[in-house]
């Protein structure tokens, strides 16, 4: 006969090692995480918090601080659930907490309220204990910026006010030149016709390239991001400045070679280099056509290659004078640059006139000879030995860094709204991008080893 009994025996009691540090490898990315933090004083930025005389005691901000951070190590971008329920079921989140697990609410007040002041510090310290570390070259920045899609309504336009009023400008300019065309081609009987109901149409489509974003700005030197701005500008041109700015204000001095592609090399831009000792290695939006197309760059008809006389003048192929017009402030410029208008003194019975002008009239050109030198400048730098290994690199480590944090790591679209907020997540991203960095690079030495 069989005797059934309950079965008191309990397969999940305790048993040693009691720290869950004992389960983890030396080189396991949250001890090296954990040392790196413990190298830099976390405590300053965390005394001001608020104390309450009721409710449950706060959990220990420094571990709440490092547990955040090893989230945006480890994700990419970590969302407040995903940082509840880690601290439940993941042991390197377990070993951060001390086993404590606070609530999604209680890591977003952290993030928003605590740390909103204090990141950009933060980011800083935790650079600077990398790169002492890690003997970063910062006088090398290889700089670049990606649009990232803003937490709007989906068919809301940043410059929808902008598209509504010119698009009926272009519309009846577009349309006074159709009527000249069928004037021209009114022996043919053919007529082109118009119709402004396109116009809209034709947005409607295309409104998906037409979504808000902000333009994420990043420095990177040695593979981390070494600065990081975010701006509502359309055009990478106008974030170079306040990107240099921002990385003297964190270094106390400007980089020697900022690296950046053609989207960057505006007058401004190189003016503002000249005044402060940094040396031009961003291209302008011609270089590859300079520097590649051999038959643009020796075209003789081009006016920078028109030839200059003894006196100064300048000549034509045909060995035409050309004369001052007037000079005229360009539009936007913040350092007074003016453009030269020059008009040849005489285009009639010219025998290139067919590959040299495209009116009736003598032909005139806009010159600034100041910018030229410039360009002349840059592609000097840029074809060196040093301007070549320098352009390598910044397709490597500055394209490549956008590239790890969209495709690897999948972060996209901006999460928080208001740019204050929106700055927050993006240094989060960036030093959770940094210590994933860190911890590579040490697995990398300890393989080689």
């Amino acid at each position: 006969m069989k005797i059934s009994t309950i079965n008191y025996n309990n397969p999940k009691q305790g048993y040693l090692p009691l720290f869950l540090s004992d389960c983890l490898d030396l080189l396991d990315p949250v001890l090296t995480f954990d040392r790196l933090m413990g190298g830099i004083d976390l405590n300053k930025y965390l005394t001001d918090i608020p104390e309450y005389t009721t409710g449950r005691l706060r959990y220990n901000p420094v571990n709440m601080l490092k547990t955040v951070l090893f989230g945006f190590m480890t994700n990419g971008y970590c969302s407040l659930r995903e940082l509840e329920d880690n601290c439940k079921v993941n042991i390197r989140f377990m070993y951060l907490m001390d086993h404590q697990t606070p609530s999604y609410r209680t890591f977003g007040y952290f993030i928003n309220e605590v740390l909103q002041d204090k990141i950009e510090n933060i980011f800083n310290d935790i650079n600077q204990a990398i790169f002492n570390e890690e003997h970063v070259d910062l006088q090398h920045i290889y700089i670049d910026g990606s649009k990232f899609e803003a937490n709007a309504n989906k068919y809301t336009w940043v410059w929808k006010k902008a598209t509504e009023k010119f698009r009926y400008k272009l519309y009846e300019k577009i349309t006074a030149e159709i009527e000249e065309i069928n004037k021209e081609i009114a022996w043919s009987e053919v007529q082109i016709s118009t119709n402004s109901e396109y116009v809209p149409d034709y947005l409607n489509e295309i409104i998906d390239q037409l979504l808000p974003a902000y333009n994420v700005q990043i420095g990177v030197a040695d593979e981390y991001i070494a600065v990081v701005d975010v701006n509502h500008y359309r055009s990478d041109m106008d974030c170079f400045i306040p990107l240099m700015k921002h990385f003297k204000q964190t270094y106390g001095f400007y980089p020697k070679y900022p690296v950046a592609d053609a989207g960057y090399g505006s007058y401004n831009n190189y003016i503002f280099c000249e005044q402060n000792g940094i040396e031009k290695y961003m291209k302008f939006p011609m270089f590859k056509k300079e520097t590649k197309d051999r038959k643009y760059h020796e075209d003789p008809f081009r006016a920078v290659n028109f030839r200059i006389d003894e006196q100064g003048v300048m000549r034509c192929p045909n060995d035409k004078a050309f004369h001052l017009l007037y000079r005229r402030s360009v539009r936007g410029n913040q350092y007074g640059r003016k453009e030269e208008l020059y008009e040849c003194e005489d285009c009639s019975g010219c025998p290139y006139a067919e590959k040299c002008k495209k009116t009736a009239k003598n032909r005139t050109v806009r010159i600034n000879q100041e910018l030229t030198a410039m360009h002349q400048e840059v592609i000097e730098n840029l074809e060196s030995i040093h301007g070549a290994l320098l352009r390598m690199n910044r397709s490597i480590q500055a394209e490549g860094t956008f590239g790890i944090m969209k495709n690897d790591r999948w972060y996209k679209r901006i999460v928080r709204r208001g740019i204050n907020s929106v700055k927050l997540e993006v240094l989060l991203v960036a030093i959770g991008h940094n210590l994933y960095k860190y911890q590579n690079k040490k697995m990398r030495n300890r393989t080689a080893a």
